[in-house]
């Protein structure tokens, strides 16, 4: 089940669960840390499966049209049961119902880390186009993928 949370400690403290589970994708601590603070202060919607918090995904607005997929996490004996896709969903209908017509999100090109290929397929799979890619947003060993999509 997908639900929007609006309480700031209950964002982080899913955010925090989920993420310091992850740390194949987020194993740097200030950037996790990062995530968990800014989450207080985005949309927020957290996937629940049998009472416990399995996965989220937030937005925050990076223009007047704009939403970016801030940050987005699956427990990993969650991945590819459709929960994912089902927070995007969500996301993307909060998204047009608030006006927004694009979102965006940013990954690590394909083709550099097996894991990160993955996450590419996955946001191509829910709709999203590669828009540019940003060698040297990060670091030259994460070159930044940006991808697109309409919401209208």
């Amino acid at each position: 089940m997908i639900t929007e949370i609006t309480e700031s400690n209950e964002k982080q403290a899913v955010a925090r669960k989920i993420l310091e589970a992850l740390t194949d994708w987020f194993e740097i601590e200030e950037s996790r840390e990062e995530y968990i603070s800014g989450c207080a202060d985005w949309i927020f919607f957290a996937a629940k499966e049998e009472g416990e918090d399995v996965g989220f995904l937030c937005l925050k607005e990076t223009g007047k049209a704009t939403v970016e997929l801030a940050v987005m996490g699956v427990l990993k004996d969650h991945h590819r049961s459709g929960i994912g896709r089902q927070l995007v969903e969500r996301a993307k209908k909060a998204a047009a119902s608030q006006g927004y017509e694009f979102m965006q999100v940013k990954t690590v090109k394909m083709g550099v880390y097996e894991d990160y290929d993955r996450t590419n397929l996955f946001y191509i799979s829910c709709g999203f186009k590669e828009l540019e890619v940003l060698p040297n947003l990060w670091d030259e060993a994460n070159p930044c993928q940006i991808y697109v999509m309409s919401l209208q």
